[in-house]
């Protein structure tokens, strides 16, 4: 577990939580509108997000749910396509997965 959190990074407060999550997502490749969806009433999330980024992709994430019809299921996985095809994909826990265009996690949109 330990090496798991080698170069971490953990920050406290919303604010300066939003900052960090908006930079990490633009330097890995990912829609800067990604995290959090705040006006978008199908996501919740709880005090404490937190996952492993890449490129192009946050795996192992916890903290975030998705509203499946009427279940909240956890998502684990958020991925863009490579090669690029202009679609992001969200993968439950439970294996069910929702393609939005990218486009639509821009930040301010």
């Amino acid at each position: 577990m330990v090496a798991e959190r080698e170069g971490a990074v953990v920050m406290k407060g919303h604010e300066e939580g939003m900052k960090q999550a908006g930079a990490l997502l633009k330097e890995f490749g990912l829609p800067e509108g990604l995290l959090p969806l705040e006006e978008v009433v199908e996501v919740s999330y709880d005090a404490e997000i937190h996952g492993f980024i890449e490129q192009g992709r946050i795996k192992k994430l916890k903290g975030v749910k998705a509203k499946e019809l009427f279940i909240w299921a956890p998502v684990g996985d958020i991925t863009l396509d490579n090669p690029p095809t202009g679609n992001i994909h969200f993968k439950s826990l439970a294996g069910i997965t929702k393609t939005f265009p990218v486009h639509a996690f821009a930040a301010g949109q």
